[in-house]
């Protein structure tokens, strides 16, 4: 309670700073990056994603009123409104250019959309669905709209919460949609949300509930891009991923979008050039369509705050698809290249839209001039534990649980960090009990999936699902274990959760879990900044929610 105290103090003085942003979990003093970003991000980026949000939650509104009249949204408009959603996720796109560009594109849709409105409609409309400034007049009004524009601070901390777990809806559509699946009820839900953020009408308990109709539409979208992905790629399957190196100039693939790796890894067919997945791709690995291409080798290097060492050792150009960009040494700057929602100026960006089939040829040509990766490790590490291959696994669970061989699940999904406390989580899982088991996903795993921490009988100790996408696998095996148990509420299950949180997505998954009701969710290393102390009494209160305090501590806690 007291880091949340001390961000009140901070966003109290926050109209004199020259930028507020709280959404990550590295924001600064867990109270807000008020002079630059934790993550780099300068002041003017901020206040322009800041009025990018604003003028896309504007859209929403009009889309909104649209589908109340029944008039028809594009689903290119909803295209719009996810990628302008993930353009200002953390460590995202830090081009302000890029940012600027979005929010004139999106007022030029917005415009073209109120002419289907007649001017009693128009009326009803909040300002942001109204308000059409030229490029002159940007700087002003973000500093209008950002965070600090809702005074009240439990409105203002439901606002955020719901803002940012919607950030990770728009993310994961993104994903589905580049494999050409939409979901037109979770975009209508999307923009219907967003517009809420923007009434003053709105009452907190409403609001509470906003946020569980976002973590429930959370879990529709991972099942939305669950289904894209498998019906591309196949069902993950358990694979033993290697993470060595071999003697070919090489790219590496990092983020999360499975399209863009199989678009590289056809264009680098033949070529002498080896593809090497990084971070959140790693459990690309475990798909069987990617397994035919000779030259993908496996995984490199770790969680996302390391690239800086690991992109240098990498020797070749880095591909970017998704966050987490960390800035650029000079040193590899120029083999850094991004595409999708991603940006960073002075980065080479690789275009092309939904459907399109992007050119990699300079990223390519780029590979075949550097040499080989330098090699950091060797070995092979598990992976590919998704939702299929557990139930297939089922009945040897069940039966480990039955005979005491497994007498609890933990669950460590979530995201990785530069923090030292983050250290907690590798501490965490050596201390665990020989005889439970770590259901993952995210980056969060790379705290403790090269830890030898052995099996039970066949099983590994450490199960992976996959990205923080693959949560929605965590939920579905959880869901055929209470069944198989024959049990009635999923808290009775012998599962703990303790999650590391960083992002967005983090916070969709936070809420997606809460939207199933589950209970005792331990979230660390710290709990958001942007909860006010009612509001973390009331998630308290639902939901039993908790941080996390030392490792012995929580071992008597979860297991005393």
């Amino acid at each position: 309670m007291e880091q949340i105290t001390k961000r009140n103090e901070a966003v109290k003085d926050s109209k004199q700073t020259r930028m507020l942003c709280y959404q990550c979990q590295e924001t600064a003093g867990n109270k807000g990056c008020t002079v630059s970003g934790m993550c780099g991000k300068v002041p003017e980026v901020a206040n322009m994603q800041d009025l990018l949000i604003y003028v896309t939650k504007g859209l929403s509104a009009v889309t909104t009123k649209m589908r109340e009249k029944k008039l028809a949204v594009d689903e290119n408009v909803n295209h719009r409104v996810t990628f302008n959603l993930f353009t200002t996720i953390t460590n995202a796109n830090f081009d302000n250019e890029s940012i600027k560009n979005r929010i004139k594109d999106t007022l030029l849709e917005k415009e073209r959309l109120l002419k289907k409105l007649n001017d009693e409609d128009k009326e009803k409309l909040p300002e942001a669905a109204l308000w059409n400034g030229d490029e002159s007049e940007f700087e002003k009004k973000a500093k209008e709209v950002g965070i600090m524009d809702t005074e009240n601070d439990n409105v203002r901390s439901l606002r955020s919460l719901i803002t940012y777990g919607i950030k990770g809806i728009g993310a994961y559509s993104k994903h589905a949609n580049a494999l050409l699946k939409d979901n037109p009820e979770i975009d209508a839900f999307i923009q219907k949300a967003l517009a809420a953020t923007l009434r003053d009408d709105i009452s907190v308990d409403n609001l509470v509930s906003l946020a569980l109709e976002v973590g429930k539409n959370g879990v529709a979208v991972m099942q939305l891009l669950d289904k894209a992905n498998t019906d591309a790629y196949g069902e993950p399957e358990i694979t033993k991923v290697n993470i060595g190196v071999r003697k070919n100039p090489a790219i590496l693939v990092s983020g999360h979008d499975l399209r863009d790796l199989e678009m590289l890894l056809e264009q680098t067919k033949g070529t002498g050039v080896d593809v090497y997945t990084h971070s959140e791709m790693l459990p690309a690995c475990s798909y069987p369509a990617f397994k035919k291409y000779e030259n993908f080798v496996g995984n490199y290097g770790n969680a996302w705050w390391q690239q800086k060492d690991e992109f240098e050792k990498f020797n070749g150009p880095i591909l970017m698809t998704t966050n987490c960009i960390v800035p650029p040494k000079e040193s590899y700057k120029d083999r850094l290249y991004t595409t999708g929602a991603t940006g960073y100026p002075g980065c080479k960006h690789i275009t092309g839209g939904y459907g399109e089939k992007k050119d990699f040829s300079e990223i390519i040509e780029h590979a075949k001039k550097c040499p080989p990766p330098t090699e950091i490790e060797k070995g092979e590490i598990y992976g590919g534990f998704a939702h299929e291959q557990v139930i297939k696994l089922a009945d040897k669970i069940v039966d480990a649980v039955k005979s005491g061989a497994i007498k609890k699940f933990v669950v460590m999904a979530g995201c990785d960090g530069r923090a030292k406390s983050r250290e907690y989580y590798t501490a965490f899982a050596k201390a665990l009990p020989k005889d439970t088991v770590i259901l993952t996903a995210g980056c969060a795993k790379y705290r403790y999936n090269k830890l030898d921490l052995g099996m039970i009988g066949d099983i590994p100790r450490v199960l992976d699902a996959g990205q923080c996408n693959d949560s929605y696998s965590l939920v579905v095996i959880a869901m055929k274990l209470k069944e198989a148990f024959g049990l009635d509420d999923i808290n009775a299950l012998p599962i703990i959760y303790n999650i590391a949180w960083y992002e967005q997505k983090a916070v969709l998954v936070l809420l997606a879990l809460l939207s199933l009701g589950i209970k005792n969710i331990h979230l660390g290393p710290t709990l958001p900044a942007f909860l006010s102390p009612e509001v973390v009494d009331v998630l308290v209160d639902k939901f039993d929610i908790a941080g996390i305090t030392t490792v012995e501590n929580d071992m008597e806690i979860f297991f005393g």
